[in-house]
């Protein structure tokens, strides 16, 4: 378990994403790679016994713009969006944070995942390469795979359980278990809906981001965050209702009327990121 606090003083604990949790969701994504690399293979076979060897050049083009999109922008556009996860990632119940507790950037994944180029597909791109060219010797073996295995066993040696790419880019491998949030926010926002009334200009006090991080504090279930949110809501808004003995109804309140409100603007073509946009 790791403190991870955020921008507005929220203790959020964490736990770290297991070695072998996480080296089993990078082999999902591999395996996820390689179909979609065989099958665009098998595609581009086909269409080249369709059309005829005049359409070799554009269709081995294509075919080798769509594997390095595959190598290179898979992790980082998976792991930039909303869930900060890939799909192996998201299957194993994993995500990348910001080890700072603020949101995770674009730069940090782009930095991660970089490093991953060095760290695995550099060695074995090369000992693949000079071994289709037929010079591949022990020597150059032996070195590739002690350099993709050093980096590999990385992780081992440090209490954080950190990649070299996540030691650079500042981010934590974290759990992240599906649980079931919609519902249970409808039904408790029945019972609370009466006692909570919000306003249009205390429901401008905040974002989408915010909506995100109020929504991990209400899955997360930690007494102490959720009172530390509420009086950070109720400080921002000025809120003079109840206080006392209903944090989580106010709060479940609190997000369901902000999520309503936001996708309202949605509607009207104004998207509000975060609570310093304007």
């Amino acid at each position: 378990m790791r403190s991870l606090v955020t921008p507005e003083g929220v203790d959020l604990q964490v736990r770290l994403g297991e070695a072998g949790s996480r080296a089993a969701a990078f082999l999902l994504d591999m395996v996820i790679l390689v179909a979609a690399a065989v099958a665009a293979t098998i595609i581009t076979l086909l269409g080249l016994g369709a059309l005829g060897f005049n359409f070799a050049e554009p269709l081995v083009i294509a075919w080798l713009i769509l594997i390095f999109f595959l190598r290179n922008v898979y992790f980082t556009a998976f792991e930039a969006g909303r869930r900060a996860a890939t799909p192996g990632k998201r299957i194993i119940g994993l995500r990348v944070i910001s080890r700072d507790g603020s949101g995770l950037s674009v730069d940090q994944v782009i930095a991660r995942n970089l490093m991953r180029e060095i760290e695995v597909f550099l060695p074995l791109s090369m000992l693949a390469a000079r071994a289709e060219l037929g010079i591949a010797d022990t020597l150059t073996s032996i070195f590739g795979m002690a350099w993709a295995l050093l980096f590999s066993v990385f992780p081992f040696f440090n209490r954080d359980r950190l990649r070299i790419g996540d030691l650079l880019a500042g981010t934590w491998i974290v759990e992240a278990p599906k649980r079931v949030l919609a519902g249970s926010l409808a039904n408790q926002r029945t019972a609370a809906a009466k006692a909570f009334r919000f306003t249009s200009d205390q429901l401008e006090a905040y974002g989408i981001a915010e909506l995100h991080k109020l929504e991990e504090v209400l899955r997360g279930g930690n007494e102490a965050a959720l009172q530390t949110v509420a009086a950070t809501i109720q400080a921002k808004i000025g809120w003079t209702g109840k206080k006392q003995g209903e944090v989580r109804p106010f709060l479940i309140a609190y997000y369901d009327d902000l999520k309503a409100h936001l996708e309202r603007k949605l509607l009207l073509g104004k998207r509000r990121a975060d609570k310093y946009s304007r």
